[in-house]
């Protein structure tokens, strides 16, 4: 046996022991991972507003508290008016439920000649042993459900405080990368850094200002048209319709056409007609006025990016999908270089390639269309009215 086989057997077993190893620690951590994720994208978020309260004297601890301590209000005011509004539906449900079910039955008793009543329904539903096993299994399912809470409100918290010290130490944490980088990388790694920040908070806060107007322009609406629970409604309207891309205003449609179906059908028609105006008028005017300086992605970009998220990391990568694309779209942009297209065939694109005398190469006629053609050999005389080697007319109207 050679002397190197049984060092290079042990070096291999030792590989592959710690490949397991790693890849055993990584599932281990991929819940903590996706936190900090998380947490990473919403400093980003916050810390234009950061910066700007510490521009002005404002301590940055004392500022990353304030945001946090607004963002904590908001999301508790939304919570408050969708619960009163979840829970007045439930309960007027509850109230009306014997006024339905006797609907049912007489519905039943004229179409199938059958002899029902309220009573003998209600003992035949209470006594079933579909609801028995449902009543034994969801008290028995108490205990997981409760750690199912727990966990998310430790996950919330734990997102929570990550996303504070990165906001609140964002320059420290910064200095603290740079400084086992070679100057260089360091200009690179701030440069992607300052990216991030502009495309991630661009990015928020152009969805909640657009957020803010869909949100008053339903709540006006319904509050004219008398349907209920017309702040909550504009509330879930603006959020649900500008966080989840595409599909979003059809979701967020949905329920407020609902509830109006309830009150008056012809509400309801009122209502889809609104959200269906809004919704082109903020596709062709609104949206490119707010995002044309922070976010500009490609409709079908934003929605496969965020299919990929889901596909990738579920709920999570769909909310932080559409940051990280403009991040890396401006991040590539900044050290991609483009050219200009002088001939397109396929749309058409033609231009004109001027002589020395102003008469068009080839002809006497005035002009000739130059079309595509062999490339130029190298070495020969470039025409004038050519610049860098691509004709000068091409240079306004190419893109």
């Amino acid at each position: 046996m050679p002397r190197w086989l049984p060092r290079a057997m042990v070096l291999a077993l030792a590989l592959v022991a710690c490949f397991q190893l790693a890849t055993w620690g990584f599932h281990q951590l991929i819940g903590l991972l996706l936190n900090v994720l998380i947490a990473f994208f919403l400093a980003l978020a916050v810390e234009p507003a950061v910066d700007w309260m510490a521009g002005r004297g404002m301590r940055r601890g004392l500022a990353t508290g304030l945001v946090f301590l607004a963002i904590l209000i908001g999301a508790v005011g939304f919570v408050t008016l969708l619960g009163s509004m979840v829970a007045g539906q439930i309960a007027t449900m509850v109230e009306e439920f014997p006024q339905y079910l006797d609907s049912v039955i007489s519905w039943t008793n004229g179409t199938f000649h059958t002899h029902l009543s309220r009573v003998q329904v209600q003992n035949n539903l209470l006594n079933s042993d579909w609801l028995q096993k449902y009543v034994q299994d969801s008290a028995n399912n108490v205990l997981a459900v409760s750690a199912q809470v727990l966990g998310g409100l430790f996950n919330l918290l734990t997102i929570a405080l990550f996303s504070f010290y990165f906001a609140a130490d964002g320059p420290r944490l910064r200095r603290a990368l740079c400084s086992v980088l070679p100057p260089r990388r360091q200009a690179e790694v701030l440069r992607a850094w300052e990216i991030a920040v502009a495309k991630t908070g661009g990015y928020l806060y152009s969805r909640g200002l657009m957020a803010l107007i869909s949100g008053v322009a339903h709540y006006v609406l319904l509050e004219i048209l008398g349907v209920p629970y017309a702040p909550a409604l504009g509330i879930w309207v603006g959020l649900i319709s500008q966080f989840i891309p595409t599909i979003g205003t059809y979701l967020a449609g949905a329920l407020p056409i609902l509830i109006a179906f309830t009150v008056d059908p012809w509400y309801a028609l009122w209502v889809f007609g609104f959200v269906v105006v809004y919704q082109q008028f903020e596709n062709y005017l609104l949206q490119p006025r707010i995002t044309a300086k922070t976010v500009d992605i490609h409709p079908a970009v934003a929605f496969g990016s965020v299919v990929a998220g889901t596909a990738l990391m579920g709920a999570v990568g769909a909310l932080i999908a559409i940051p990280a694309t403009a991040t890396l779209q401006a991040f590539l942009g900044a050290y991609i270089k483009r050219y200009d297209v002088t001939i397109d065939p396929r749309i058409g694109l033609r231009v004109r390639v001027r002589g020395r005398t102003g008469a068009p190469d080839g002809g006497a006629d005035g002009g000739t269309d130059a079309g595509p053609g062999p490339a130029r050999e190298s070495g020969g005389a470039v025409p004038a009215g050519e610049r860098d080697g691509v004709p000068s007319g091409a240079r306004t109207g190419a893109e």
